[in-house]
């Protein structure tokens, strides 16, 4: 296909809560091109979990979602429970924050990727026993026709973590979310997963949206980047230029507090001051204003919009620029 395999317009949450309207994401648009690894990066409580999980359908009914997410030309957003059944798992796969949370306790790790097979596969017992050893063979867990009779707390962390990778690929999806997939996980773990990560982008053609807060992540992996705040796109552009040239003052923040080999920060890493509003009280002016140092008149008067600034490079602020 020439256009994009996942195209997302206008997408906006709310939850209706008994302290007021929350509202988790607004009018957020990003496109998913075959192949492409698209990170969507940003604090706790952004809005980057509940993007994914909204295009899904995977939301409580609290939750009201208004806009579009077009898989391949289908619509999801309204889509029939059948429609997203057949999708779920199948075409667009989800990698769950938390394994140890994510995968049943009672249940030995080949009777969960099992499940999957026998649901969207139609294979027998037998077949899709076979596929579950081969799967976690395919994200590298040694020994796998012992591991596959094992139960989730007789495997480390990190192993979890490809099981939940191996039962997200069992029937070749086209779209891989992975929402926190290195968190609470040592380095050598992690770098560990992003090279299977990328391995199965090269060797299965996945298309993968990562969701993180770890910008190392993102520069190691991919290929273009979101940055969200307070349920909004800041910043969006591809992984090397947004790097080179940040332009909004929240995106050089984050840059600016990873810590750096040998700089000089009087034993202090930088930090944003201030903190994110509350997603139920979200003012009618610049979300970041507060914690601006380039904040006018206008920042605290009106909503920015998004706009080029470079080539492929777009960001909702007032006055952006390289710092």
């Amino acid at each position: 296909m020439t256009g994009p395999l996942l195209e997302v317009r206008d997408l906006s949450v709310r939850f209706d809560t008994d302290d007021g309207t929350v509202h988790a994401v607004d009018r957020m648009s990003l496109e998913l091109a075959p192949r492409q690894v698209l990170g969507i990066v940003g604090e706790s409580g952004c809005g980057k979990s509940v993007t994914a999980l909204s295009i899904l359908g995977l939301l409580p009914k609290t939750a009201t979602v208004t806009g579009s997410a077009r898989f391949e030309g289908a619509e999801l957003l309204g889509a029939s429970r059948s429609l997203l059944r057949r999708i779920r798992g199948r075409e667009i796969s989800f990698v769950f924050q938390e394994p140890m949370t994510s995968l049943n306790p009672v249940l030995r790790i080949g009777n969960q990727i099992e499940e999957v097979l026998r649901e969207h596969m139609d294979l027998s017992r037998a077949g899709a026993k076979q596929r579950a050893v081969e799967l976690l063979d395919l994200v590298h867990i040694p020994d796998p026709h012992r591991r596959v009779s094992e139960y989730p707390h007789q495997l480390s962390g990190g192993m979890r973590q490809r099981v939940m990778i191996a039962m997200a690929l069992a029937c070749d999806p086209k779209i891989l979310i992975a929402d926190e997939p290195t968190t609470a996980l040592d380095v050598t773990i992690q770098a560990g997963i992003l090279d299977l990560l990328r391995e199965l982008r090269e060797r299965l053609g996945t298309a993968i949206i990562l969701i993180t807060h770890n910008l190392g992540v993102v520069a190691d992996l991919a290929d273009r980047v979101v940055v969200m705040y307070a349920g909004r796109k800041a910043e969006e552009a591809p992984v090397g230029e947004l790097f080179a040239h940040p332009q909004h003052p929240y995106t050089m923040g984050l840059l600016g507090a990873v810590p750096r080999a040998g700089a000089a920060h009087n034993g202090r890493l930088q930090e944003i001051p201030g903190r994110v509003p509350s997603l139920a009280e979200l003012p009618g002016h610049c979300a970041f204003a507060d914690r601006c140092p380039r904040a006018d008149e206008q920042s605290w008067s009106e909503v920015p919009s998004l706009r080029r600034v470079r080539p492929d490079h777009t960001v909702a602020c007032f006055h952006p620029g390289e710092q």
